[in-house]
């Protein structure tokens, strides 16, 4: 059905000439391809109100026809069967949750610094690169550590002179021990011992001469004083005998002792300085060994042949990004030769599910419109920190079933995590429900109306959700129901308007309350407000449950009320 306006004629006086321009601008605006007539005279102080009206009327009818064709075009206006529906039937539905991540290799070859304090990258190899097993991959700097070394090396040297030196004293100190218990003291010993027994027999000699002295002198064969001398000579050979003995004795009970102490205590602290020495010099050995070996991290080579991966992670900022003079420190990731065999997908999932989410639970992995099974491998106890945002995500690893093919670190894969594949359920599109007042709704379409209906959800997914109470098989909900319930409870309440009390609105809209809310019009909100929704700009502003003239459906009057001059 269509509908034709014609534009009324407006009279004018008699021999009154209509404006040239108006007449032309009129059929061009009308797309009247007549000849225009012939420019007259343009009276002074005229303005062009007729073409403002013709205008304006034509913009009109411009909005208002795409609401008119709709509504007129089914002879009865039925706003109910514009609905989208769908109907409530049992069957399958895979609960899974479905997130954008990145390929990662499972098996990693880390290139790490490791040297101590860090350094500065003076030479990268080019990301992506395919390197053979001993090919240079890093070059960091090694000012500070050559000179380090040259001055470890100095050091080093004048431990081992130290350390010589010691274990030589240390030598001869027990060399000095052993020569005086086996070679000194026993010559010492001997020579005392021998000294006592000389002094033994001069004494036991001196006292047979004073023997045969007194005989000879009581014969007066010699002199007294002969004899007295002889007694002298006796009582000195008493005295070196003593002297001799007591000498001995010293000799066995102190000297040999002290020597001994003496000769003992230096070999023991020769040795303690042997000891010193030799530590001093280990450490010495061990810090120019470290330093060698820092200076020798500063080239790092490929331990076997892969492809070159910088591992620049998304969490990290430009300040810490891998590039040639950039400041790394020991124990960061330089780079990463991945085994391309083994692949994973390291995906972020929010706060909100990752509790769903368990190790071995089963997945699908499409990358490039290629697709693999997976499995996921781990579930990160800790949300993922980045400083450019708030939100909480968890990584979850998704490991590639098998081998993956040529598939190459960084390429996004979109994973999906079946958490569940139910059987037998009632499930209805996610657009079918909405929450209303702490409650989720949905719109029964029963006949000609729409009923509010309060339901029970279970899980769900991206696309369905489940039913577990206030459905039905075979009944037919509205998909985004709120356009005909309105955005709360006030907006739909009972009949709506309908005399029977019936939830829902009226197929031709006509509500007993001005406000009632009228079906959905493209290009604008539901019309909720006071006056409920009205027809685009050009309507009525007020009439039979008159509407808003801005981005609303039609209103209350019947048939969907006539746009207004």
């Amino acid at each position: 059905m269509s509908t034709i306006i014609e534009p009324r004629s407006t009279p004018r006086p008699a021999g009154a000439a209509a404006p040239a321009d108006d007449v032309s601008a009129i059929a061009g605006i009308l797309g009247d391809h007549a000849p225009a007539a012939e420019p007259a005279p343009r009276r002074r102080g005229w303005f062009p109100w007729r073409l403002l009206f013709a205008t304006g009327v034509i913009g009109g009818l411009a909005a208002v026809a795409p609401w008119a064709m709709a509504r007129l075009g089914n002879g009865e206006g039925s706003a109910v069967d514009e609905l989208l529906t769908h109907t409530v039937e049992r069957g399958p539905m895979r609960v899974s949750v479905t997130e954008d991540g990145s390929l990662v290799s499972d098996e990693n070859v880390d290139i790490v610094c490791g040297v101590a304090g860090g350094a500065t990258i003076i030479w990268l190899i080019d990301d992506g690169a395919q390197v053979t097993e001993g090919t240079e991959l890093v070059k960091l700097d090694s000012s500070t550590l050559s000179e380090s070394v040259t001055a470890q090396k100095i050091a080093f040297e004048k431990a081992r002179a130290a350390s010589i030196q010691a274990e030589k004293d240390y030598s001869a100190a027990k060399i000095a021990v052993e020569e005086y218990t086996e070679g000194t003291y026993k010559k010492d010993l001997r020579k005392a011992k021998s000294d006592v027994t000389a002094a033994k027999e001069r004494l036991q000699a001196a006292e047979n001469g004073l023997a045969h002295g007194e005989k000879m002198f009581r014969k007066g064969y010699i002199a007294p004083q002969q004899l007295d001398a002889q007694k002298s000579a006796v009582d000195r050979a008493k005295l070196d005998l003593g002297t001799a003995e007591i000498a001995l004795d010293v000799l066995e009970r102190f000297a040999k002792p002290k020597m001994i102490t003496e000769l003992a205590s230096r070999r023991d602290a020769m040795e303690a300085k042997r000891d010193s020495e030799n530590a001093a010099l280990e450490l010495e050995k061990a810090k120019l060994e470290r330093l060698t070996s820092q200076l020798a991290k500063c080239v790092l080579k490929a331990p076997k042949d892969g492809l070159v991966i910088y591992a620049n992670e998304r969490t990290r900022d430009a300040q810490s990004e891998i590039k040639n003079g950039a400041k790394v420190t020991e124990g960061t990731t330089i780079l990463r030769l991945p085994n391309l065999s083994r692949m994973r997908a390291d995906v972020e999932v929010h706060e909100s599910k990752v509790d769903r989410i368990k190790p071995g639970m089963k997945a699908r992995i499409r990358v490039q419109g290629r697709s693999f099974d997976g499995t996921v491998s781990s579930v990160a106890n800790r949300p993922q920190s980045n400083w450019m945002s708030t939100v909480k995500k968890y990584v979850v690893q998704v490991k590639i079933d098998g081998e993956s093919g040529v598939l190459r670190p960084g390429l996004t894969a979109e994973v999906e995590i079946v958490v569940a594949d139910l059987d037998g359920v009632l499930a209805v599109p996610v657009a079918a429900v909405f929450e209303q007042g702490g409650k989720y709704v949905c719109g029964v379409r029963t006949g000609k109306t729409v009923e509010r209906r309060e339901v029970t959800l279970g899980q769900g997914n991206d696309k369905q959700v489940e039913i577990t109470a206030g459905l039905e098989p075979g009944e037919v909900v509205v998909l985004n129901p709120r356009t005909a319930l309105g955005d709360s409870a006030d907006d739909a309440p009972p009949g709506n308007g309908r005399p029977d009390g019936a939830g829902g609105w009226r197929r031709d809209g006509a509500g007993g309350r001005p406000d009632s809310a009228g079906p959905p019009a493209a290009g604008g909100p539901p019309g909720g407000g006071p006056q409920g929704g009205g027809p685009p700009a050009g309507g009525r502003p007020e009439g039979p449950a008159g509407g808003q003239r801005r981005g609303g459906p039609p209103g209350g009057a019947p048939q969907g009320g006539a746009p207004g001059a």
